[in-house]
C-alpha cells in the first residue's frame, strides 16, 4: 500500500432532475437547510458530511449518486488506482475555492470520485 489513503467518504452528489422538490426532500431529511442554494447546485452539511443536489445530472452523465474519497493527493490516488485497472471518467479539475475533484470507474463500470481540499 501507499501513503495516499483516503480520509474517508465525506461528500455524496445526487443528480435531481426537479432541483426545488429535491430540495425540499433532502432539507427534510437532513433536517438542515441548505449552506449552498444555487439554481446550479444545492448543498447541505449534516453529520460531517457534504451532501450535493446536481441539476440536470443526468445530462452530464450522472446515472446515479456519486461518493466522492477525500484524499491528501489526488494526482497521486488517480495513478494508484488507474495503475490498478480503474479507468480515469473525469480528469482532477478544481471547482473553486481550491477544491480539486475526479472521478474514475472501477472494473465494473462503478463511478467513484476523489476529493482534494488544498
Amino acid at each position: 500500500m501507499t501513503s495516499s489513503a483516503t480520509q474517508g467518504i465525506k461528500t455524496v452528489l445526487h443528480p435531481v432532475s426537479d432541483l426545488a422538490s429535491a430540495k425540499a426532500v433532502y432539507t427534510a431529511l437532513l433536517g438542515v437547510a441548505p449552506q449552498t442554494d444555487e439554481s446550479y447546485y444545492v448543498g447541505f452539511e449534516a453529520a460531517g458530511q457534504h451532501i450535493g443536489l446536481v441539476p440536470n445530472g443526468g445530462q452530464q452523465g450522472m446515472s446515479s449518486p456519486v461518493v466522492y474519497w477525500h484524499v491528501p493527493d489526488i494526482e497521486a490516488k488517480l495513478a494508484e488506482v488507474t495503475a490498478a485497472g480503474a479507468t480515469v471518467k473525469e480528469p482532477a479539475h478544481d471547482v473553486g475555492g481550491g477544491r480539486l475533484v475526479a472521478a474514475v470507474t472501477d472494473l465494473d463500470g462503478n463511478v467513484l470520485g476523489l476529493l482534494q481540499d488544498r
